[in-house]
């Protein structure tokens, strides 16, 4: 969908006329991750970057005190409405995906920010959902980015920006992610991938220099209704395994630790799961960083040696994968032409991404596609992506 055919769609749902604002228009990347799964949240290090894939927005203030949204991803003729000054929580029956927007709102008053007019926004997006690149934090990110921009808000910057939309998907809606997926949306640039030291929002950006490969993710079409809870889980069991930690060690954060001092010091877990659990989130933050030095070196086969690492650890360590995914990684990183493959996301389906000479591109679709639907039943997608910028406004004629 083009963007006119967006404008066209808000004036017929909105109206053309009679409002306080101009119609603007607005982008937020999706976000794929290369390495660094489950680690944001443990203190460590991610390497996320952004697509050309993501969620749009038609945005104008209005002239009364009335904030509304719709979405055509969903239902163009439900436009749901409320006042952003009367936000107590969140209704998870009653507000579904608008409350990641009305999240954005609340987060925003708590930054002691007011609203003196409403707004209409309409949302439309090409990211899959629940494929694990990022369609909720995009949809944050760009309402963030909306506010931001209508009601010339001065004291946000991007990284403010990407922190708003996670308190509001963490903190409102009660999923408790990590900073990374809001972070990627909104620092993107476009040929490199972010380095990001999530415990304390530090970050570089790496150059993207994969010779003649590309990235390629496969969607399986798959999303496990048990994610949230299980991603839940696994927070928590995390924060166990640091409480044993912290009885002999300093730290505050289970990837404080190195992989040697992980395993001197592992047995005071006593639990093998909690054990499991942290032995990813060490070794997966030692993996990211060997990953951006083989980057910066151009040892672009190194590089993919570690996804197939973190693949296996997340499948047996983490147990965040499932089947499909299982099958569509290793089938992957056996064919010709593959340099590595891992899942992505938080788990339980969604995406795989993985490192393709491009020479070798259309056979790794033709094979992944017909032995994985031979065998589930089910049509995988590809997407062959490059980094591109965060979120910004688009030109709107």
């Amino acid at each position: 969908m083009t963007l006119q055919e967006m404008k066209n769609k808000f004036e017929k749902i909105f109206g053309e006329h009679d409002q306080a604002g101009e119609i603007r228009a607005f982008f937020a990347p999706g976000r794929i991750n290369l390495i660094g799964e489950h680690t944001d949240y443990n203190g460590g290090h991610a390497l996320p970057c952004a697509l050309s894939l993501g969620t749009y927005g038609i945005a104008r203030l209005t002239n009364d005190k009335k904030v509304s949204v719709v979405s055509l991803n969903i239902d163009e003729t439900d436009v749901r409405s409320f006042d952003p000054d009367q936000i107590v929580m969140y209704d998870p029956a009653g507000d579904g995906w608008t409350g990641y927007v009305k999240g954005v709102f609340w987060a925003y008053r708590q930054h002691g920010n007011e609203f003196p007019t409403g707004c209409q926004i309409l949302f439309w997006g090409n990211l899959p959902v629940g494929s694990s690149l990022a369609s909720s934090a995009t949809l944050g990110v760009l309402t963030a980015e909306i506010i931001r921009e209508l009601y010339q808000v001065s004291n946000v910057d991007n990284i403010e920006l990407a922190v708003l939309a996670q308190r509001a998907e963490s903190k409102f809606v009660g999923t408790n992610c990590g900073i990374m997926d809001q972070f990627a949306s909104a620092m993107g640039k476009k040929d490199n991938a972010i380095f990001l030291d999530a415990e304390h929002i530090k970050y570089e950006y790496v150059p993207l220099k994969l010779g003649t490969a590309r990235i390629v993710i496969t969607n399986s079409q798959v999303k496990h209704e048990l994610s949230v809870e299980e991603y839940n889980k696994r927070r928590k069991e995390c924060e166990k395994a640091l409480k044993k930690l912290k009885t002999v060690v300093n730290i505050n954060n289970l990837c404080d630790l190195g992989w040697d001092q992980f395993e001197s010091c592992k047995d005071v877990i006593m639990d093998d799961t909690l054990i499991r659990r942290a032995r990813h989130a060490v070794y997966e933050n030692a993996r990211t960083i060997r990953a951006v030095n083989a980057l910066r070196v151009n040892n672009i086969r190194r590089f993919g040696a570690l996804m197939n690492e973190s693949h296996a650890s997340l499948r047996d360590d983490y147990e965040v994968s499932c089947p499909e995914i299982d099958f569509l990684v290793e089938t992957a990183q056996s064919l010709p032409g593959t340099i590595g493959s891992r899942m992505t996301g938080g788990g339980f389906g969604g995406c795989t991404v993985s490192l393709v000479e491009e020479a070798s591109i259309p056979e790794f679709k033709e094979k992944l596609y017909s032995g994985y639907k031979e065998k589930y039943g089910l049509e995988a997608a590809f997407y062959v992506v490059d980094a591109g910028d965060g979120v910004r406004e688009l030109p709107l004629e």
